[in-house]
């Protein structure tokens, strides 16, 4: 089944609540009020909500970002269970969410943050479940293949314990450090579109960390143009299909 992506203007805050204040809270239960006690927050489990777009599973995930005592930009990244490298929140987008309530429950429940999406999308991305590849799954088939819908999140507030810190470790880093430490082509793009979403707002954040990665990493000069207001679609090349995980 098409699934239609809708972009209202206003932000929505992950708490529940919309910048122009409408609660949000009726139409996204797992979202409690910031007041309620951290151990009471549990995370979606299956997929039996999941949805799909033909036989592409939909995905949303945020790149969330803080500003820091000195006025630095920082992003958050996640460990996960069985893997050494970290990586941006994201899961299955499910049919009882819209795509941002998805992104930030996917960010509660990884990373332990809320905050205030912006709803202008990063980018749109493909990624090739990697069992699909072990069964040798055509990559032109969609066929446990996603589509991830990537925001960005500022975050407000930061939770002691979260659903799913047994398996998800979080840490922030420089955008310099993150970029380095990005496994997948989508992360890296993810992260730049970041970078010019910050230095293009009405004000924009300092981020003079991003001239350390520049330094560490010329090809992001390449993306300096990126439109953030635009949905973008990138097939993954071979290399990032044998390992990008849904």
């Amino acid at each position: 089944m098409a699934v239609d992506l809708l972009l209202p203007l206003a932000p929505l805050n992950c708490a529940g609540r919309s910048a122009s204040g409408e609660t949000a809270a009726a139409s996204c239960p797992f979202f409690p009020d910031a007041a309620m006690a951290s151990e009471k927050l549990v995370a979606r489990k299956g997929r039996l909500r999941q949805r799909y777009d033909n036989e592409y599973r939909l995905v949303a995930g945020c790149v969330p970002y803080r500003v820091d005592k000195d006025g630095q930009l920082e992003v958050l990244m996640v460990s996960t269970a069985n893997r050494d490298d970290l990586v941006f929140p994201k899961g299955g987008w499910e049919d009882d969410e819209d795509v941002y309530e998805a992104a930030c429950r996917e960010a509660l429940e990884e990373a332990g943050v809320r905050g205030n999406i912006n709803r202008n999308p990063l980018g749109l991305w493909v990624f090739r479940s990697k069992s699909r590849q072990s069964l040798g799954q055509s990559s032109d088939s969609p066929r446990g293949a996603c589509k991830g819908h990537v925001f960005a999140l500022e975050v407000t507030e930061e939770l002691k314990q979260w659903p799913e810190q047994e398996t998800h470790g979080r840490r922030w880093l420089s955008p310099a450090d993150a970029y380095g430490l990005c496994r997948y082509d989508w992360m890296r793009e993810a992260l730049t579109a970041l970078l010019d979403l910050c230095s293009t707002a009405s004000s924009p954040i300092p981020v003079a960390a991003a001239v350390a990665v520049s330094t560490a990493a010329p090809e992001l000069n390449e993306h300096a143009g990126m439109c953030i207001s635009m949905m973008l679609m990138k097939p993954v090349d071979s290399a990032d299909r044998a390992v990008a995980l849904c």
